[in-house]
């Protein structure tokens, strides 16, 4: 099977650049939309269920987006599919800028989040093809710290912007990542080795590579815990990130520009777990650093809810984040070391997206809680979800890692 020119091909350094691009246009969209919740709000008239709505369904699309995205790309290529999903994300976010009320802002960011959801998993794939297996921890981790990126880049611009140009006029910032990752990747071509496994066009169907996904028990077992913990992730993640601005506002009287300030330095917490993940996962047992952040997660988040002093916090802030989402830092590569390259893109992306449609109802249930109680009482519950990530890290997780491409599979 001929591979791509070499002129073309998806080398490590480009493989990193797009993928990495992707992924921080992913956080930069999620992050602006959490700061505009209330003056989309109101604007439009929107109760809190219907602002929150705005995110759950981003995100439910993105699971639809994921799944037929990543079988696409199993099926025709990484780079093709992820230039598609490109211009379905712009297209969409673009349409946001002019919506009239609920139902068709609903819709465009539902059908955003459908371009989203191809994002994660086939850069991840991408990845894990394009670099040697015994750094495809530290290399899937730089591709997590994408996210951060955006997300960092979402909380200096959009307390600066929203209030000179609107939450219409933000939407169409948002667009800048969108169009920057697609000028990336139109030079690019397939990484050797999918190009050496797949022809394209050719192969599995979807249903026969997602029974590649529960092949047998020790496989089935591998794929139900690495869903859980990606849902884990992922609740515990957009639980925090959304409802906190709102939290600090609520019980310190933080202003958008203070708000703004914690979260940079939580995003830089968060950046140095992933990092610190990747590093370690590479030189020691993956199980076992996911087991330390998993302590990690219940002990931090349970300390910060009940801090008084917003000095402290800051700086807490920064630990709390280096434990609940540092893990993503191995989410890439435990899936690519599971699962062979024929199904990796199908594997990553309905597995890491089923999980986050169950993490898309965090901001809601947190929403649900903090009506109920308080913030602190629902941030405090946030700590029980890290104990099955802990169960599921035990009793399903495969214990092997950095296998070659051929080999990337449970057996």
């Amino acid at each position: 099977m001929r591979a791509s020119s070499p002129k073309k091909q998806a080398t490590p350094g480009k493989a990193m650049l797009a993928a990495v691009s992707g992924y921080a246009m992913d956080g930069f969209d999620l992050l602006i939309l959490g700061f505009m919740l209330p003056a989309i709000s109101a604007s439009l008239l929107l109760d809190p269920s219907q602002a929150g709505s705005l995110v759950t369904w981003t995100l439910i699309g993105a699971v639809i987006g994921g799944i037929i995205f990543g079988h696409l790309s199993d099926r025709y290529g990484r780079i093709r599919i992820l230039t598609v999903t490109i211009l379905i994300f712009s297209v969409f976010t673009g349409l946001c800028a002019l919506a009239q009320g609920y139902w068709d802002l609903l819709a465009y960011r539902t059908l955003a989040g459908v371009g989203l959801g191809g994002e994660f998993g086939i850069g991840m794939a991408l990845i894990a093809e394009a670099w040697p297996a015994e750094k495809r921890n530290r290399a899937s981790a730089w591709v997590g710290m994408g996210w951060q990126l955006g997300v960092l880049l979402a909380a200096f611009i959009t307390p600066a912007l929203l209030g000179i140009i609107g939450w219409r006029g933000m939407f169409l910032v948002g667009l800048a990542p969108a169009i920057l990752s697609f000028f990336i990747r139109r030079s690019m071509g397939e990484p050797e080795a999918f190009s050496r496994h797949v022809e394209p066009g050719q192969g599995l169907s979807f249903g026969a590579r997602l029974k590649l996904l529960f092949k047998d028990r020790a496989t089935t077992k591998a794929s139900i815990g690495i869903l859980i913990l990606c849902s884990v992730q992922n609740f515990g993640y957009y639980g925090l990130m959304i409802w906190m601005p709102s939290y600090l506002s609520s019980n310190f009287g933080f202003s958008l520009t203070k708000s703004g300030l914690w979260t940079a330095v939580t995003v830089v917490g968060m950046t140095f777990g992933i990092w610190l993940f990747g590093l370690l996962a590479d030189r020691f047992a993956r199980w076992k650093i996911f087991l330390i952040y998993q302590f990690g997660a219940v002990a931090m988040v349970i300390i910060y809810a009940q801090l008084r002093d917003p000095t402290v916090m800051l700086f807490t802030g920064a630990i709390m984040g280096m434990f609940v989402n540092g893990m993503i830092g191995g989410y890439g590569a435990l899936i690519s070391d599971t699962y062979p390259v024929k199904a990796r893109a199908t594997a990553q992306n309905v597995l890491f997206n089923l999980g986050r449609g169950v993490g898309g109802f965090g901001p809601l249930v947190i929403g649900l809680l903090a009506g109920h109680f308080s913030f602190t009482a629902a941030i405090t519950l946030l700590a029980l979800i890290y104990l099955l990530d802990i169960a599921a890290t035990l009793f399903l997780l495969p214990r092997k890692q950095g296998q070659e491409d051929a080999l990337g599979a449970i057996g």
